[in-house]
């Protein structure tokens, strides 16, 4: 990509990266996702870089982290989650930020993995899902499978290797290009159905998974 995104979560995300990242490490301090004294040396998506987006080994070796107990292989296929943010903290700690900036962008259809690949990611899920949501029943490929797998991805890294990773769910509030949210309330009501779906609790904060908001307008001058 050669200049940022025209309209929707990724243009305000590159926005906030390259341009405003005391305003996106502001709701991350805010959301509990970081300290307050931390700050965040972003890896992606960077203006210099081409605002170039991360998968599989690629994004782990981004934010520093290799030799995994649980190697990545094992647990997903290639070609899994394309993170949108990645980044390392000042504790040294790793942060993948999944960011929208609309509701409907919060459902995604099931996979298209083959049956050898749809095995694997079947297991891992419901792996991922008894570590979340132990009586939970749902199943976790369908309507918002892909803040499943990036839940199986956190529960992997966290959980199974001991990394220092934190997932964060970044929410754009007032994003008008995309008729987004106008306030966290709506979003919030939005996060109670997603959770309701999937079986899981309200809160997933003790797990390392932190909901973040930021107002669109804040980066608009910035933006023009």
């Amino acid at each position: 990509m050669s200049g940022y995104a025209l309209a929707g979560s990724q243009r305000w995300l590159q926005v906030a990266v390259n341009k405003k990242p005391q305003l996106l490490e502001s709701a991350l301090r805010r959301s509990g996702a970081i300290g307050q004294r931390s700050s965040v040396i972003w890896k992606s998506p960077l203006e210099g870089d081409g605002f170039r987006e991360y998968r599989d080994r690629t994004a782990l070796a981004k934010v520093e982290i290799a030799d995994l107990k649980k190697p990545l292989e094992q647990f997903w296929p290639a070609r899994g989650p394309v993170w949108d943010a990645l980044g390392i903290t000042s504790e040294r700690g790793h942060l993948f930020i999944e960011a929208k900036a609309h509701i409907p962008e919060t459902a995604s259809p099931a996979t298209r993995a083959s049956a050898e690949s749809l095995k694997l990611i079947d297991q891992s899920l419901a792996e991922a899902r008894r570590f979340y949501a132990p009586r939970a029943k749902a199943d976790w490929s369908n309507l918002f499978y892909q803040y499943a797998n990036r839940l199986a991805h956190h529960y992997l890294l966290q959980h199974l290797n001991g990394c220092s990773s934190t997932l964060v769910f970044l929410y754009f509030v007032n994003a008008d290009d995309m008729l987004g949210p106008m306030s966290e309330e709506e979003w919030h009501g939005a996060i109670r159905l997603i959770h309701a779906v999937l079986g899981l609790p309200r809160d997933l904060r003790s797990r390392g998974v932190f909901d973040a908001f930021l107002d669109a307008r804040l980066l608009q001058d910035a933006a023009d």
